[in-house]
């Protein structure tokens, strides 16, 4: 049975491979901006509005796990994930992009991506940590594997018939792997060691709870921000070929992936203000390289988005491992589920506000200065409000 469980940590690396594609957005917005004549503002409002329902089903699909067999839900959010990028192969205008590939398609990873987590959790009652940091670099890594053949496709098929061509791919590929999904017959409740349990309702009356959310936003703020912007910034400042571009947002992503299990493991060595702490500085530091690098400094470009795309997987492991350790075990997946609405808040503002600095004054370079302010904002209030332990 212990070999056996490992199975479900391959077959969700797989399906968070086709659900992380999302990651890839950077490649799909040039050849949208010129096909559908959009700005910088309106090619990232599908990516945006994508991350916002990820983030807001989240909680409604951890409901329905409890309600209904894993296998069902993630073959239902597997579903939608599937009509929504093949629907969008038909858009004719942002607003059509923005319901399919938005609403639909995000719906569907929001209410399929707890499935792996919650089966894994499950399996893994005496490794928990290792197998969900696994697991959850597969999402992070997904344009490793996704955006060189989204790139490929889009030079050969156009990017419409590329939406469709996932589309298709994504829903046979998710229903088939979503078929051995269940939970174990036994399970093993895990002991509460720290004695802590404290409800979503008694949470949401904590100083903690505030500053954790914050802290997250800024951080998934910066992370989504940079990720939607990759492409263009290579091709437009450093001036890299369109090509090769695909290649560095794939190199990006295994720094994304490497970042979960990283951080994970220095959550659980140090305290969580060191560990923010560390994060934030090399954020910063992140965007200092992106003031200063300018065309043909592709070195530079390299150090400052790894840097970035790291700590945004970084704080994917940070986030779910500070809920349980300030607010225990028990009601975890609720407590979770709350948190990460941090998350799509921040895809919210970042998208926004990347695209409107773009358009009113013309380079991407800006969004560094509000980084760097919304991160020693966030620092000042970890250091305020998570130092304490108790």
């Amino acid at each position: 049975m212990k070999v056996f469980r490992w199975v479900y940590v391959i077959l969700g690396i797989l399906i968070f491979l086709c659900l992380g594609t999302v990651y890839s957005w950077s490649i799909f917005r040039k050849p949208l901006e010129e096909a559908l004549k959009l700005s910088s503002t309106q090619s990232g409002l599908p990516f945006m509005v994508f991350l916002a329902f990820y983030a807001l089903l989240m909680p409604f699909g951890g409901k329905l796990i409890d309600r209904y067999h894993p296998r069902n839900v993630l073959i239902f959010g597997g579903v939608l994930v599937g009509l929504g990028w093949i629907l969008s192969s038909w858009a004719k205008n942002i607003w059509f992009l923005v319901f399919t590939y938005g609403i639909i398609a995000g719906s569907g990873v929001g209410i399929a991506y707890g499935v792996p987590i919650s089966v894994v959790s499950r399996w893994f009652y005496d490794k928990k940590g290792l197998a969900l940091g696994v697991l959850l670099s597969g999402f992070g890594l997904s344009p490793f594997i996704t955006a060189p053949i989204a790139k490929r496709l889009i030079d050969l098929n156009g990017v419409f018939t590329t939406f469709k061509i996932l589309g298709v791919a994504f829903l046979i590929i998710v229903i088939l792997l979503a078929l051995p999904f269940k939970f174990p017959d036994e399970l093993k409740v895990e002991k509460i060691e720290d004695g802590i349990s404290i409800t979503p309702k008694e949470m949401l009356k904590t100083s903690k709870f505030y500053a954790l959310w914050f802290c997250f936003m800024v951080a998934t703020l910066v992370g989504l921000m940079i990720i939607g912007i990759t492409g263009p910034v290579g091709e437009d400042i450093i001036k890299i070929d369109s090509k090769k571009i695909a290649i560095f947002i794939s190199v990006f992503s295994a720094f994304n992936g490497i970042g979960r299990p990283s951080f994970g493991w220095l959550t659980d060595l140090l305290s969580p203000i060191r560990v923010i702490s560390l994060s934030y500085v090399l954020i910063i530091l992140s965007a200092i390289l992106f003031i200063i690098f300018k065309e043909g400094s592709v070195v530079l470009f390299i150090v400052s988005f790894a840097l970035f795309w790291m700590n945004f997987g970084g704080w994917l492991a940070i986030a779910p491992a500070l809920t349980s350790k300030f607010f225990g075990s028990r009601f975890y997946s609720q407590n979770y589920g709350i948190v990460f609405t941090a998350y799509g808040f921040g895809a919210i503002i970042g998208n926004l506000l990347s695209g409107m600095l773009k358009d009113f004054l013309g380079s991407y370079k800006y969004v560094a200065y509000p980084i760097i302010a919304f991160v020693i904002i966030a620092l000042i209030v970890a250091n305020v409000y998570l130092k304490r332990e108790d």
